[in-house]
């Protein structure tokens, strides 16, 4: 019998949410439903400890505003008002439009629109990339989350390779750069915290005094977008006081010469001006970096939301170099470890199926503008993983583009989102829980398989089901449209060392890849690359450089707003259920308290926070938490009716400096008292 066909017992899963821990979990189920969900305390990794969203993920599980069934708007886009349907229609409807538009305007005004919010492969990458590549659709730039910083990262190690967790125990310094790990990373915390009682030390570097500022040693405050400049002057410091490792350099790095010169004009002083942080700081971090071993930075995905986030994720990265800590159990960094598995995308998405593409692809984080402005015209959107309204910039060109009426959308989701709300058709999804997947941590090595432990919600169809029906209703019969799901894991796993049956007997596999030092990375010139000749190349500067924000792309306001994650939401994920919201009380801005009395504001006044782009109504949150010149919301609150939370009304759809990446956290907002009209 089935885990799903079972209704009472305890089952192992894994945790579908886009975030690097990626538990392993046991789930108790009574009566056929999940009524509790704890760690698996035998996963390696995660041994047994979960966070809240994910300890309360049976009430949105059940939550009574889940979809059943397929809907069909009735009334006008955004309205939110549908009537219910059988699938049989819907699935004839789309088909009907689609054939309709590919005949009379090309498959190129079909855009598919998604993200990880499952982070299962075989869901978010699968049958629907083969399905929209047979169709002839739109391609999309799915850069909206780690573009910039990993494609920075790669132009110095060859790709997502860094340090394996578990080795990060023995680890005496740790460096937590750009991420609010407590609410994000968890684990590593937790990793650190053990090493932290064996006498390491906990440095925080962040534009904001959170959750994990506030758990820190030292906590080092910062201007946003100025981390490249904060590196730089480490590197200044580490050459001009003897602590590289040179034999290191010599052996397994390229451009240590040129650096070494490049970096004698960002001495701590010159570098104090620019990022805040006082000399003196500078150098005792330079000097606890350069003295301590085995040193781990972990960068955070924060600082890559910049116009200079790629090169500051490059800049930093090049510092376990200097110090040889590569070679050190316990050292080196960690930005993502997707690396290491080998996953044949090849074979799971088969671009194979698309025979030609003449336009563009669109980059996710321009929805808006592609709407209202884009050629050729897109003219029919399917969502699905994803709520754009809420989750890309510009939101209220997203909203006003969605509003067309010559727009026919389809939203497969599991909720009726701000984003279903402008859809023609809502299909209800499946939970992770009710699929077969696989999922990759973008942490820590291991591979893991969720089978489905219950049975489908109501009508729910997952998206593997769904583009097969799509494929047949469209009269696809090409045969990788109509593989099963075990099918597709099976061929997604032909170049890796972890085979099908050993996931299902053991729910979870490590994979075997190491960081290849000794030995050749996938750099041109298979070493870590300081200089980069393919940069050179491409028009970028070849060696670590601090270029400021974009100021000229901004409104002249006094302040640099940062979105950042909250503690019980994921996203938008849990932004629209009771208890996860009750945990977060109301969206904040948190602000300087020398900026907010400068106003006449008062910490838990209501304050209007506003540029050309838009506006939102917060509570502000005064205190030292932040420098001047810097507000810090935390968290995408759904977007009620008779609210203005809707933070990424205010933030830029322009392009950060590598790999088409968003610019989230270089926006800039005027702040007022809020008065009630």
């Amino acid at each position: 019998m089935t885990m799903a066909a079972q209704t009472d017992g305890v089952f192992r899963s894994v945790c579908s949410l886009d975030c690097p821990d990626q538990c392993g979990l046991l789930v108790h189920k009574a009566g056929g439903k999940i009524v509790r969900i704890d760690g698996d305390p035998d996963h390696p990794v995660t041994k047994g400890n979960i966070c809240n969203k994910v300890r309360h993920m049976p009430e949105r599980l059940y939550d009574p505003k889940r979809l059943q069934y397929p809907l069909k708007r009735v009334g006008t886009k955004g309205e939110g008002r549908f009537e219910r349907i059988g699938w049989d229609e819907a699935i004839a409807t789309i088909a009907e439009r689609w054939k309709a538009l590919i005949r009379d305007e090309g498959p190129e005004s079909i855009l598919p629109y998604s993200f990880y919010g499952n982070m299962g492969l075989i869901n978010a990458e699968g049958m629907d990339r083969r399905f929209f590549h047979r169709l002839g659709a739109r391609q999309l730039d799915r850069t909206i989350c780690n573009a910039a910083g990993s494609q920075g990262y790669r132009y110095t190690m060859g790709g997502s390779f860094g340090t394996d967790p578990e080795d990060t125990i023995h680890a005496k310094l740790f460096v937590f750069w750009g991420v609010n790990a407590v609410s994000t990373n968890m684990h590593q915390v937790a990793i650190a915290e053990k090493a932290r009682k064996n006498g390491a030390t906990i440095v925080v570097i962040d534009v904001h005094k959170n959750q994990t500022g506030r758990w820190a040693d030292w906590f080092i405050p910062i201007r946003p977008g100025t981390d490249a400049a904060l590196a730089l002057a480490l590197m200044h410091v580490l050459f001009a006081e003897g602590m590289t490792d040179e034999s290191f350099l010599a052996s397994h790095t390229v451009g240590s010469e040129e650096l070494r010169e490049h970096v004698k004009a960002y001495d701590p002083e010159t570098a104090a001006g620019i990022t805040g942080v006082p000399a003196e700081d500078i150098y005792r971090l330079a000097r606890l970096y350069g003295s301590v071993s085995p040193s781990l930075i972990r960068i955070g995905n924060g600082l890559q939301h910049h116009d200079n986030g790629g090169m500051a994720v490059r800049t930093i990265s090049c510092l376990p170099a200097l110090t040889g800590q590569w070679q050190v159990k316990g050292g080196g960094a960690i930005k993502s470890n997707s690396g290491y598995f080998e996953i044949d995308s090849f074979a799971l998405q088969r671009p194979d199926l698309l025979r030609q593409a003449s336009a563009p692809p669109v980059n996710m984080n321009r929805l808006g503008r592609e709407l209202l402005e884009g050629a050729p015209r897109v003219r029919s959107l399917f969502v699905y993983g994803c709520n754009p309204v809420v989750v890309a910039p510009e939101a209220n060109k997203v909203k006003a583009g969605l509003a067309r009426d010559d727009l026919f959308t389809v939203v497969h989701d599991l909720f009726l989102t701000e984003t279903a709300a402008y859809a023609d058709l809502v299909l209800p999804a499946t939970s992770s829980f009710e699929n077969t997947d696989i999922y990759t941590s973008y942490w820590h090595l291991y591979m893991q398989l969720q089978q489905p432990v219950i049975e489908r919600y109501g009508e729910a169809k997952s998206n593997t089901e769904l583009f097969r029906l799509l494929a047949e209703a469209m009269g696809y019969d090409d045969a990788p449209l109509r593989d099963s799901d075990e099918e597709m894991i099976r061929q997604a796993l032909g170049r890796e060392s972890i085979r099908y049956e050993e996931l299902v007997e053991n729910h979870y596999a490590k994979v075997g890849a190491r960081l290849p030092l000794p030995g050749k990375l996938p750099t041109p010139s298979g070493k870590i690359e300081l200089y980069s000749r393919q940069m050179a190349d491409r028009g970028l500067p070849p060696l670590p450089t601090y270029t400021p924000l974009n100021a000229e792309a901004e409104e002249a306001l006094p302040f640099v707003f940062i979105p950042g994650p909250n503690h019980h939401f994921l996203n938008s994920t849990f932004s629209n259920n009771e208890k996860h919201v009750t945990f977060e009380k109301t969206p904040k801005l948190h602000m300087n308290r020398a900026d907010a009395e400068a106003r006449g504001i008062w910490d838990g006044d209501r304050i209007r926070v506003w540029n050309g782009r838009g506006e939102c109504v917060l509570t502000v949150a005064s205190g030292d938490g932040v420098l001047p010149g810097v507000v810090v919301s935390q968290g995408l609150w759904a977007d009620a009716p008779g609210t203005k939370r809707l933070v990424n009304a205010l933030t830029p759809d322009r392009l950060a400096d590598m790999g088409g990446g968003a610019v989230f956290f270089s926006g800039r907002v005027d702040v007022e008292k809020y008065e009630e009209s």
